[in-house]
This record gives C-alpha cells, structure tokens and sequence, in this order.
C-alpha cells in the first residue's frame, strides 16, 4: 500500500506536544492501533502521529478511504471539524482552527463571486460567517476569538507558543502582544510569572492612560415646542423680575435724595 504524506496537511494541525505523542506511542504499543487512518486516495488525511509510530514498531494498521472531497480546501476543512471535536483540543486551538475555517470560506466565497469559467466552475459556499459565528463553531466568546485575532496579528512566535502550551492565558497573550517584540520576547524568556507581570502593566497604563483623557461634553438634547416656550416665559419672567429690582432700589434712593 502507497501512502503519501502531504506536509501542508500535517502542519496544518497542531502537533502534539512531547508528552502527547509518548503517551500515544505507549497505547499503540500496548494495545495496537484501534483507530483506522482516513486516507483520500493515497493521501493520508487523519493518523499522521499514529502512522510514524506504527512505522517505527512494525505496527499493523487499518486504513479507510474518504472520498467526498474534491480538493485540498475541503481536506482541510474536514480536518478542522474532526479536531474541533475532540475534547482534549484547547480553547486556543478551537479558536485558530475556526478561524481557519473562516478563511477558507471567505476565500471561496470571493472566487464564487467571480464569474465562473470552465476550468474554475463556481462551488457552493456556506454565508460569510460572523465573529459570533465562528465562536460558536469553536465552542467560545466571541471575545476569546477577538483575542486570538490580536494575537495572531501581533504576537511573536515565542508568545505564540507560550499561550499554546498554556503557560499563559488567551487573554493575557492579547494583552502582551501590544508591546514590542523585544519586550514579548523578554517575558516569555521570564516564564509564567515574567508574562503576568507584563500582562498587569499594561492593564495599569492602559487604565491610566484612560482615566487622564478629559471627559467630553455631551450635546444638549434639542429641546421640544413645549421646552422652548417654558424655557422663554422663564428667561422673560427673571427679565421682568430684574426691572423691578432695578426700578425699587432707583425709588429708594429718591426718596432718600428728598
């Protein structure tokens, strides 16, 4: 059996970390490989880990054909949903894995409003998704999802691994991914408490930063026909009430003159 390995598809999931995989070698060691690899031809979709390690030990396998797809974008986005649906997947993961799934069907959706030629028919898409969209389809806030787009905008890939490897929180890495790479790089070097305490000064600046801002004036709401008369008849009435102030102290003094 030919089995080929597409390196694009095995790093478009995240690997597992060391602990994962050996914890994963000693269960095929012990008790086979239960699960089937899913391939698409001969290109092999799902079990990259579980192959490597049936290929180092002699291990049998069982393999399953998936032949629905018609090109890579939907391996990848079967991919997607497959890992979305195992538990031990991260709130991180679950967020870079929709919002992947976001790309791919904003990118068909761009192709799908160009106008179609025989070599490049148009393909059914699903709507543009929402951010709340997408952070349903993780399984989180759509504030999470906000943050991980901060990071992977802004983050370095030290920062990256960090908040990946749970050594900081989501919300913390957004927060750290503002300063300068150097800084980012710095913290993480500092380990989990270096980061939180980057996280906290630039909660503090930030909440400085806000409280020294004036305060802006908020416009007058319009005033109704009703206000307006009220508002006239009273600036009338103190005028009059100033006249008549005026003319008793003005016959007082007269009176006193005489």
């Amino acid at each position: 059996m030919t089995i080929i390995i597409n390196e694009e598809l095995r790093a478009y999931i995240d690997p597992l970390t060391l602990n994962e995989y050996q914890a994963l070698e000693r269960s095929i060691q012990t008790e086979g490989c239960r699960d089937a690899l899913v391939l698409w031809g001969e290109v092999l979709i799902d079990g990259h880990n579980r192959y490597a390690i049936c290929q180092k030990h002699g291990i049998e396998f069982k393999t399953v054909q998936n032949t629905r797809f018609t090109s890579i974008e939907d391996v990848m986005l079967w991919m997607i949903d497959n890992h979305l649906a195992r538990r031990s997947v991260s709130d991180f993961q679950r967020g870079v894995l929709a919002l992947r799934k976001k790309e791919i069907v904003a990118a068909r959706l761009k192709q799908n409003e160009e106008p179609a030629s025989a070599e490049s028919p148009a393909v059914e898409v699903a709507p543009k998704q929402t951010r709340e969209e997408v952070a349903k389809i993780a399984g989180i806030s759509s504030n999470a999802i906000n943050q991980i787009e901060k990071i992977q905008r802004a983050a370095t890939p030290e920062l990256v691994a960090a908040v990946r490897s749970g050594t900081i929180s989501i919300n913390a890495a957004a927060t750290v991914a503002s300063l300068p790479s150097e800084q980012q790089v710095a913290a993480v070097a500092g380990g989990r408490k270096e980061l939180q305490q980057a996280a906290k000064q630039v909660r503090e600046m930030r909440a400085a930063n806000q409280s020294s801002k004036p305060r802006e004036e908020k416009p007058a709401a319009p005033l109704s026909a009703a206000d307006e008369k009220m508002a006239s008849l009273v600036a009338e009435n103190n005028s009059l009430k100033a006249q008549v102030a005026e003319l008793t102290l003005a016959l007082k003094a007269a009176r006193e003159a005489a």
